[in-house]
């Protein structure tokens, strides 16, 4: 009998929540594509990455709670040794190594900048600045990690892992400024969203 009501309910789960599981899903999957596609630099053991323009997207696209959660699942899914980290790798290591750091900062980089894009979505300078708020805290925590992992001063792990990624990460805040709006109007007109 129970599993009949639990049939039904999924049965007849309003059309909104069936939406919205599966945009998170879409997110969490658009976040696996682009994630390990990566450039490796000879200096860093950072990569360029397009995991945080991901998380932007996924922002903009399912606000603060939903995106945040669409991370979560990205993440699970590589902690389980799926290849959806940079340079097509998975696993507890990659956690572990010298870019864990920038993975776990990426949640509160998610959650920062869905504050600032849930309070002002029509102010786009304003998802701007939570973009930058939100990337500089995941700079924090990736260069601490960093320099822990790789027994490298502050510093050191700073011009390592942030300084040659910043002009990349301001056309990516810039880019998901003026698409993600975009993305959202149309998935609205849609009536996906």
């Amino acid at each position: 009998m129970n599993t009949n009501l639990q049939s039904d309910s999924v049965i007849n789960m309003p059309q909104g929540n069936t939406r919205t599981l599966a945009l998170i899903g879409v997110m969490a999957a658009v976040t696996c594509i682009l994630g390990p596609l990566s450039i490796p630099l000879p200096f860093s053991p950072v990569p360029i990455s397009l995991t945080n323009l991901a998380v932007y997207f996924s922002i903009y696209v399912l606000g603060m709670k939903k995106g945040s959660i669409s991370y979560v699942i990205y993440l699970l899914i590589g902690l389980v040794g799926i290849p959806v980290f940079s340079s097509f790798t998975g696993g507890p290591g990659k956690l572990l190594g010298p870019t864990g750091g920038y993975l776990i900062g990426f949640l509160f980089m998610a959650v920062i900048c869905g504050l600032f894009i849930d309070k002002w979505p029509e102010k786009r300078y304003m998802g701007f600045l939570g973009m930058v708020m939100g990337t500089l805290v995941c700079y924090l925590f990736g260069t601490v990690w960093l320099a822990h992992q790789a027994g490298l001063s502050f510093e050191a792990a700073l011009a390592a892992g942030v300084i040659p990624f910043i002009p990349g990460d301001v056309a990516k805040m810039l880019i998901a400024m003026f698409i993600g709006p975009e993305i959202v109007k149309r998935l609205k007109k849609a009536g996906l969203c």
